[in-house]
């Protein structure tokens, strides 16, 4: 196995794992924010307590999906937009480059010939 491949099967799993924790933690704050909106309510049962805090969580896991897709979508777009940039930019500059190793060689040949006609 090479050593490219082995740190992007690591850098992947590292990416899992982050998110696992990340998603784990915004599970717990949800369920933080619920209980503080039931605490608020203190004439609910405890089923109807439970119910609410269900809702609540899932209508925070929902709302924190559709945002993490909505971020990953814009991600995705701007790393393409700046890919394409950073391949025009690269375009560019070996062409000044070859341009430039183009007009030396000319300099150099044009004084090569310069002192042979002397």
């Amino acid at each position: 196995m090479s050593e490219e491949l082995r740190t992007s099967d690591i850098d992947r799993t590292l990416n899992d794992i982050e998110g696992y924790l990340l998603w784990e933690a915004e599970k717990e704050q949800a369920r933080a924010r619920a209980d503080a909106f039931c605490d608020a309510l203190p004439w609910l049962t405890g089923a109807q307590r439970r119910e609410v805090a269900m809702r609540y969580c899932q209508e925070q896991r929902d709302t924190t999906r559709d945002y993490l897709e909505r971020i990953a979508a814009r991600s995705a777009s701007l790393r393409a937009e700046y890919d394409g940039a950073y391949r025009a930019l690269r375009r560019r500059l070996v062409a000044a480059c070859l341009g430039g190793a183009a007009a030396a060689a000319m300099l150099v040949a044009l004084a090569a010939v310069g002192v042979a006609v002397r």
